[in-house]
């Protein structure tokens, strides 16, 4: 079963591939997949239907399972299990999905360009649907459950150019979602309460839990809104008949054969178990039996057969949840016998209107006349479904439905005056049922009085197979019902014996009562039909009130205009009105609970350790102070940087190394980005005189630190057991082998933590990319030709500042000599805003830093650095090339670009994560490698240091990003703005040169 998963996915994966070769014929290769999961299924079908209560023991006729650890820690597997619960709705998924696919080859236009990705999701829906019913645990079917959703809101959609269709998909989208979040609540709710998340495992404790009261009978109840939700049950209803505007082929799979299925299957599966608990009756009976009165009710006033067929949906899925949720043996054996006649009926005849709609451009009932003269064939499929909808013999329709009377006499039999109001609920839905099934066939094939016939292209046969097919197994379920009888038998088993014999799908039960219940079905559905003029007119007197949909539109407009009132008061445009609410919560929030709850206080103060800390500490809030009262922002973002410097010593004096150097170069790093941001702005910090209030902020900034400083002194205090770092020196050397404890844990002991922050650094340099460069992602870098050599290149001349007339001759008389230069594009600045110094000290220097930094990247698993340190390192000295020879000096000293090394960082440390799962062992696992080297001696290399590198790389990524964003493109910009003359040869200006690719 988790190969044809694979493929289903993997297939759908290159789906449009494959459509760009061959075009809508690729559906005929999509079909193939599911359709050789069905022959696998009914191959293999034998081995499903054992004894379904040994199954849950551990019998040896248990059915297949497959389980893969996931994150054992969270109890989290990739568990399957196939039993006859998940066969039968895999036979819809799998059967239906294939003839569905087929049909699509046909229905669509030879030249459609959205059939690729139409193609890929629909398949990848099957195989979102075959996982949701194969899986045996509560998240993995949330998972599935939500793909599902996600997958039909894309096919909704389809039609991206109408409203109605994007509309409709985002309101499928909302109210589902809606319901599995709901439903999520649940299922961690249940999880947590049975110690476990297997599904089998679950069941098989049902009863022992259902004694668990409230806690259970609300989980149920949560789980059960997604499960109304997803198969649209009133109040959610209105979703299914809005989701037409899709296409038919995917009303006939999603919204009659599968997907309004998952509800049906999830209370399918929990009902031997769960159907005692307190809220079960009335939400499975009790709206299931509202829902089918109210879609057969509803389908009696279309005019649109794809309308009529999905109201007509909305009441069979109520009818449906009914009866599985009966919660005994007739119920389970009724229910999935009317499940799959369900699928096999409402699957033809959403195909029948699409051949319709394809052949004559119309679904209107109104247009509609004499059809079934021009395509009899199409008129025979089209009866054959509507009949066994209606439930008329010999069809599977009429021997599910013949079941479900049977069930239900006997429940208002022995449960009073609740059954027979069931009873006749179902009756009176039954009857509407057969109103409905007769307004189509009337509305689709009839001759109507002044209407013109309708002009009818003739049905190819390969478009009409995917539905005739189905008719075919409609009929040959009812003439001969003994194998879907032994297919659904074995999940009859999963509840416990009622006193009275099991029942068996037949044809003909003998003269019961529940043949006469069709009797009379029939004869009132035909009546209704008959006067449908009337019936219509009284249902017009009942119109306009409030809908389902008039519902939902009305609280997601009082969400919008609660928004709008919200945002336009607390929006307000004021940086300093949302610092003061930010703050002033982060003050009440942790000093309320440290109020109401008395935490414990230490027992001993220290000011300082030495001090020095004093001396630094000083020093962070003086520097603080000179940041408030700095007028200039140059000269504010210098106080700020102060206080990381203050603090990065405090690390240092603290005996943390690695912090205080990482915290020195983070802090060098950001003040360069914001000394080259500042450019941009003006100098000044404020452009008027700042705000009132000031005592006021004042007092919330000393609020804020005394907060932070109480809850630390509480945390600490507080403690009851040994702190996790004990342990931390023993884990790094044994299990990292690395005796620098900070980089072994970056790298190996919670790896995922540093991937998940260098994916975060690629995704803001991205975004700083995305900002600054608004076309491309600026890799096209202007570099000198022929600096090296000597040549005089261009020198681009700004007009002369005040200042030393000697010192500028000199620096003019350096930049045209035509001796080697010390840095390769030094002369291509203007010579006021060269320094000889700082050209000559970076030549010296960037080589060895760049060493530097490799050294601390190599040896940051046992001494201070890593690739944190040691790409911000390298960072700082692209920075001082930049600094020291402007924007072609920095093209120069990185001939790769940004996007190149946070790609290659990023791919090194999924490779790192990877590599060991492919050998055997676990993601991100490291192996430590002992070798001896001649002179050298005894090494060990760990190879988690790959993962570093990565790291290394993006950081440095990022930093050239951040120079190029700030410094170069601005740079360039301003000489676009103000261009100046140079002297120089034409040929040796600087030429832009591609290197990378744009990201």
């Amino acid at each position: 079963m988790l190969v044809v998963l694979a493929l289903l996915f993997l297939v759908a994966f290159v789906a449009p591939w494959i459509f760009r070769k061959l075009g809508r014929s690729t559906f005929y290769i999509l079909a193939a997949v599911p359709a050789a999961g069905f022959v696998w299924l009914l191959a293999t079908f034998d081995r499903y239907t054992g004894a379904e209560q040994g199954a849950l023991t551990g019998a040896p006729n248990a059915p297949p399972s497959e389980t893969i650890i996931w994150i054992p820690e969270l109890k989290l597997e990739l568990a399957f299990r196939m039993d006859t619960l998940s066969a039968v709705l895999s036979i819809l998924i799998l059967g239906v999905g294939a003839l569905v696919l087929f049909y699509c080859a046909r229905y669509f236009k030879v030249q459609d360009p959205n059939i690729g990705p139409f193609g890929a999701q629909l398949l990848a829906f099957a195989g979102a649907m075959f996982g949701l019913v194969i899986t045996d645990d509560l998240i993995v079917l949330y998972i599935f459950w939500e793909l599902t959703t996600v997958l039909s809101y894309l096919l909704i959609g389809y039609a991206r150019n109408r409203l109605a269709a994007r509309r409709s998909a985002l309101q499928a989208l909302m109210v589902t979602t809606f319901g599995g979040l709901t439903m999520l609540i649940g299922l961690i709710m249940l999880g947590q309460t049975a110690g476990t998340y297997r599904i089998s495992e679950i069941m098989a404790r049902a009863p022992e839990l259902v004694q668990q009261g409230m806690l259970i009978d609300v989980a149920i109840f949560l789980i059960l809104v997604g499960a109304v939700s997803k198969s649209a049950l009133v109040p959610f209803h209105f979703w299914l008949p809005a989701a037409m505007a899709a296409p038919t082929p995917v009303s006939a799979y999603l919204h009659a054969a599968a997907m309004v299925k998952a509800g049906i299957y999830l209370v399918a599966r929990l009902a031997p178990g769960f159907s005692t608990t307190a809220y079960w009756d009335w939400t499975v009976l009790g709206l299931g039996l509202l829902t089918m009165l109210v879609g057969g009710w509803l389908a009696l006033k279309q005019f649109d057969l794809k309308l009529i067929l999905a109201y007509g949906t909305v009441s069979q899925l109520g009818f449906l949840m009914m009866v599985v949720g009966l919660g005994n043996r007739d119920g389970a054996l009724a229910g999935l016998a009317l499940l799959l006649a369900h699928g096999f009926f409402k699957a033809t005849l959403f195909l029948v209107v699409g051949i319709i709609d394809h052949q004559s451009g119309t679904r209107d009932i109104r247009k509609l006349s004499g059809i079934y003269r021009s395509s009899k064939p199409l008129f025979a499929v089209a009866v054959v479904g509507a009949a066994s909808m209606a439930g008329l013999p010999p069809l599977l329709g009429f021997v599910a439905k013949e079941t479900v009377y049977e069930t239900f006499v006997h429940e208002a039999e022995t449960s009073g005056a609740v059954g027979y109001l069931l009873l006749a609920g179902i009756v009176i839905g039954s009857m509407l049922t057969f109103a409905y099934s007769a307004r189509f066939v009337w509305g689709g094939f009839a001759y109507k009085p002044n209407v013109k016939k309708t002009a009818f292209t003739p049905v190819p046969a390969s478009f009409l197979a995917a539905p005739a097919v189905l008719a075919v197994a409609t009929v040959l379920g009812g003439l001969w019902p003994g194998p879907a009888d032994k297919a659904v038998q074995p999940y009859v088993t999963l509840y416990a014996p009622d006193g009275a014999p099991d029942g068996h799908l037949a044809l003909w039960h003998g003269l019961t009562p529940a043949l006469g219940l069709t009797a009379i079905t029939l004869a009132v559905g035909y009546l209704l039909f008959r006067f449908r003029g009337q019936v219509g007119s009284f249902q017009d007197r009942f119109s306009g009130g409030l809908t389902g949909e008039r519902a939902y539109r009305g609280i997601v407009g009082v969400l919008d205009e609660t928004a709008v009132w919200i945002t336009g008061r607390t929006q307000r445009g004021s940086l300093i009105y949302y610092l003061f609410v930010i703050l002033g919560v982060a003050v009440v929030t942790p000093l309320s609970a440290v109020i109401l709850l008395d935490p414990p206080w230490p027992d001993s103060w220290i000011l300082a350790d030495t001090p020095a800390q004093l001396i630094a500490g000083v020093g962070i809030i003086l520097a603080a102070l000179g940041a408030i009262r700095a007028n200039k922002r140059f000269l504010a973002v210098l106080m700020v940087s102060v206080t990381g410097y203050g603090i990065a010593l405090i690390f240092a004096l603290q005996g943390a190394p690695d912090l205080a150097l990482t915290q020195m170069l983070v802090e060098t790093i950001a003040l360069v980005a914001i000394v080259l941001a500042l450019r941009s702005l003006p100098a000044r910090l404020w452009l008027r005189a700042p705000g009132g209030f000031k005592l006021l902020r004042a007092l919330l900034g000393l609020a804020v630190g005394g907060a932070m400083v109480v809850i630390a002194m509480t945390s600490m205090a507080a403690r009851t057991q040994l702190p996790v770092s004990l342990e931390f020196p023993s884990l790094a050397y044994d299990g990292g082998g690395g005796a620098n404890i900070v980089n072994v844990t970056l790298v190996d002991i919670r790896a995922w933590d540093t991937f998940g922050e260098i994916s975060v650094l690629a995704i803001a340099a991205t975004g700083v990319a995305s900002l600054i460069f608004v076309r491309s992602r600026g890799d096209k870098r202007t570099r000198a030709a022929g600096v090296a050599s000597g040549s005089v290149d261009r020198i681009t001349e700004l007009p002369q500042r005040h200042g030393d007339k000697a010192a500028l001759l000199t620096a003019r008389r350096f930049a045209t000599s035509a001796k080697e230069t010390w840095l390769v594009a030094g002369r291509t600045l203007a010579p006021e805003r060269r320094s000889i110094i700082f050209e000559v000290v970076t030549r010296l220097l960037f080589h060895s830093v760049i060493i530097f930094s490799i050294y601390l990247l190599l040896a940051g698993h046992n001494a201070p650095g890593g690739g944190f340190a040691g790409g911000l390192l390298a960072g700082l000295a692209l920075t001082v090339r930049y600094l020291a020879g402007g924007r072609v000096e920095l093209a120069e000293a990185s001939p790769v670009s940004a996007g190149f090394l946070l790609g290659a960082g990023l791919c090194l440390a999924s490779l790192s994560a990877v590599v060991p799962l492919v050998l055997g062992g676990e993601i991100f696992q490291s192996a430590i490698l002992h070798f001896s080297l001649p002179v050298f001696g005894d090494h060990k290399f760990v190879t988690s240091t790959f993962f570093d590198i990565g790291v290394y790389l993006v950081v440095v990524g990022l930093v050239l990003d951040v120079l190029r964003s700030f410094g170069a493109e601005i740079d360039e910009r301003s000489e676009d703005q103000h261009p100046i003359p140079h002297r120089g040869r034409p040929h040796e200006a600087p030429e832009p040169v591609e290197e990378g690719v744009a990201r």
